[in-house]
């Protein structure tokens, strides 16, 4: 290579560079990088500056055709460590067709290829700081230096839905961390503008508006994302996506943005569930459970499972709200839909979502009680309800709501009135699922301590247990008192002596141990 001073414009053009990428203060003196920024880091802080000053909005005549080389362009959002991390690379989109030019003289040729070059490398540049957006100190790095002014310039001129995807996922990920969403809410008009992409037609960039909305709700500045939602032309576009949408990811994200509403302050909740309800709500989860659950017993598709959970969990969440809580507690077809989930056989695929679906119907029978009456002969929801146990051995909460509805089932078994054929059924489940009863008790052994440090919570949720236990026990005694007179061939092996006397061991030691009359 020959020395810089033959090259007197190369060194002049580098020297213009290193200014242009040293967004620092003044009393910064000369120095690396990694001390101008005070960031420890293994990517260069100016790299990520020229990153940054790539996406400037210019003139597609202007656009720097420099090719950038760094990590690999993955989408890779901070909170879906699950999705599979895809190619950033190139994709085929017919709303960058301006880019192209229509006349087939050499001039527009060459300027499409340079239109379509610069387009590939903003399109890298954005991929990379998609990804490196993921991470704290990089995110930090990344506001210090301007990109939500960047971002912001991108959004308000770009007719391609793919910048429009990138400038979205970047924020993203930027607002999952503390100092980048303040500087996002700092930024004057940005949130106005990012709630205006929820007007697009693009799938993908739809999930990101929802993902970074979701971002924003959670966090400390809540409020104000809320008021920039509030309008009824904005709930409404977000329950017709929410209704419309075929898209698994889209309904998932939708739907996960009402969950941050439900989960955000009080003062949100007035702001935005309130309105929503009127606007229909509630039948909107209605119809999106009924679909999920179609396709759970039609098709089985495992890329919809999460669907249907985080529908499941904004119902719980709703539920408890005292806005929400009569319309959806009353609704017989959300009590019946999730229901039938109990009752599903392969629950090991949509473990989460029954553990949810019994936190529900816990919810729905204490508001609601009498519903409790349209159940207490389904022997199959006994079962699921049993077969739920396994996969909530970590979750007190939902044990104790699996007993709570089980207690309620079994209150209204009338063993005395019942023929031997059918009182055999019930001794036939609970002897069957006594192992399961065993080590539910055990554990809860363990959360007792836990449990007494409310009293008045752990007395009612450890009654539910006690009852359940009682009535457990005399459906098991009428049993021992009846077979005596049975023909032989409804004593089946499952039914012995021996079985009978442990699961009434079981019951009878916790019952006296757990008695808190």
């Amino acid at each position: 290579m020959a020395a810089s001073e033959s090259t007197p414009t190369r060194e002049e053009e580098e020297g213009e560079q290193l200014e242009e990428d040293r967004f620092v203060s003044s009393h910064h003196p000369s120095a690396p990088p990694d001390e101008l920024f005070d960031i420890s880091t293994t990517v260069d802080p100016s790299y990520v500056i020229s990153l940054i000053r790539k996406l400037l909005p210019v003139e597609p005549k202007n656009v720097d055709n420099t090719e950038i080389r760094g990590s690999n362009c993955n989408n890779e959002v901070v909170n879906s460590s699950n999705d599979s991390c895809k190619s950033m690379g190139i994709v085929d989109d017919p709303t960058k067709s301006h880019f192209r030019g229509e006349g087939d003289e050499d001039s527009h040729k060459e300027e499409n290829a340079r239109l379509s070059a610069g387009e590939e490398v903003w399109e890298e540049c954005g991929c990379v700081l998609w990804d490196l957006a993921a991470n704290q100190t990089h995110a930090e790095l990344m506001v210090q230096n301007f990109v939500l002014e960047v971002l912001l310039a991108n959004l308000m001129v770009t007719q391609s839905v793919r910048v429009t995807e990138i400038c979205l996922g970047i924020m993203g990920n930027l607002a999952c961390h503390e100092v980048p969403l303040k500087h996002i809410v700092s930024s004057n008009g940005l949130i106005a503008v990012i709630v205006d992409q929820l007007f697009l037609d693009d799938t993908q960039c739809l999930c990101e508006a929802f993902r970074l909305l979701s971002s924003g709700l959670q966090g400390g500045e809540c409020i104000k994302w809320a008021e920039a939602l509030q309008f009824e032309h904005i709930l409404s576009r977000i329950l017709w996506v929410m209704e419309n949408t075929l898209n698994p990811q889209l309904i998932e994200k939708s739907v996960g943005l009402l969950l941050s509403m439900i989960e955000s302050q009080k003062e949100v909740e007035h702001i935005l569930l309130s309105p929503l309800m009127k606007l229909g709500l509630a039948s909107v989860l209605v119809n999106l459970l009924t679909f999920e659950m179609s396709k759970l017993t039609n098709d089985r598709i495992p890329e919809r499972y999460p669907v249907l959970d985080v529908i499941l969990r904004a119902l719980e969440a709703l539920c408890v709200i005292d806005v929400c809580s009569q319309e959806i507690c009353s609704n017989k077809e959300i009590f019946q839909l999730v229901c039938d989930l109990i009752k599903f056989p392969d629950k090991v695929e949509v473990s989460t979502s029954c553990v949810t679906a019994g936190l529900l119907i816990a919810n729905i029978l204490s508001d609601v009680p009498d519903l409790a009456s349209s159940i207490s002969q389904d022997l199959p929801f006994l079962q699921g309800l049993f077969d739920i146990f396994p996969f909530t051995s970590n979750d007190s909460e939902a044990r104790c709501a699996l007993w709570n509805v089980i207690a309620r089932f079994l209150v209204r078994v009338r063993e005395d009135e019942m023929s031997a054929s059918n009182l055999r059924q019930y001794v036939f489940i609970l002897l069957s699922k006594s192992d399961v009863i065993e080590d539910d008790l055990f554990d809860h052994q363990f959360d007792e301590k836990k449990e007494n440090e409310s009293l008045a919570t752990s007395g009612r949720k450890s009654d539910a247990r006690i009852l359940a236990l009682r009535r457990i026990t005399s459906i098991l005694n009428k049993w021992n008192a009846l077979k005596d007179f049975c023909e032989k061939d409804m004593m089946e092996d499952y039914a012995t002596n021996e079985k009978i006397g442990r699961l009434l061991d079981i019951c009878h030691g916790h019952n006296i141990s757990g008695t808190s009359e």
